[in-house]
């Protein structure tokens, strides 16, 4: 992971440098919907889910994201204690317009909201508790999406975009973590997450 972040920045800098470079300067807004995978350390699992991506490019090098998804399945593993998720991440985007081209790197805060379990879901009556169990109960919990992607221009008006990067999720303590570990300060887990939309320019 830390190879690609590498490769987007130097890209994005390099390119950034070469003032021979064509890019689009307008200021301009996109809309679009996406299908994201987010492979979970923690419990060892990927979700999947459909969502919206509202973001603004004002001019340069620099974009403001605002983009919700929803994750309809069940999680984790049986008996599930989440009946599904929803994720919300805000940031920025950095990288230069090459032609139809745009590499970019993202930062974006957020939360995952994790519904309650779908059914009855058994806990062993320990304090602390696992961390299914306490967010077996609904929680919702901070994100922060690291990484980067790349935007193509299909049209004047239309665009592909393909992002991959990591969701750190800062689960609640104390707890016992997955691993039997106990967690007595709340803890980041670290899960690829992998997204590819589309949609118009406005």
């Amino acid at each position: 992971m830390s190879r690609v972040l590498f490769a987007c920045a130097i890209v994005c800098v390099s390119a950034a440098s070469q003032p021979a470079v064509a890019q689009t300067a307008d200021s301009h807004v996109q809309v679009g919907v996406h299908v994201a995978t987010a492979t979970s350390t923690e419990f060892d699992k990927t979700d999947v889910g459909i969502g919206a991506l509202v973001s603004w490019r004002p001019g340069g090098l620099f974009g403001v994201d605002a983009e919700v998804t929803f994750y309809p399945s069940d999680f984790a593993d049986d008996p599930a204690f989440s009946a599904s998720r929803v994720e919300g991440l805000f940031g920025v985007t950095a990288g230069p317009r090459i032609g139809a081209i745009r590499p970019f790197v993202k930062l974006r805060p957020g939360f995952v909201r994790f519904a309650e379990a779908p059914g009855p879901f058994a806990c062993i009556a320990i304090f602390p508790p696992p961390l299914a169990c306490q967010l077996g109960a609904g929680d919702t919990v901070f994100a922060l999406d690291i990484g980067g992607g790349i935007e193509f221009l299909t049209t004047d008006r239309t665009f592909v975009r393909v992002d991959a990067g990591d969701r750190a999720v800062r689960y609640p303590a104390p707890a016992f973590d997955s691993e039997g570990t106990l967690r007595e300060d709340a803890f980041f887990s670290h899960d690829f997450r992998f997204q590819i939309g589309g949609g118009v320019r406005f």
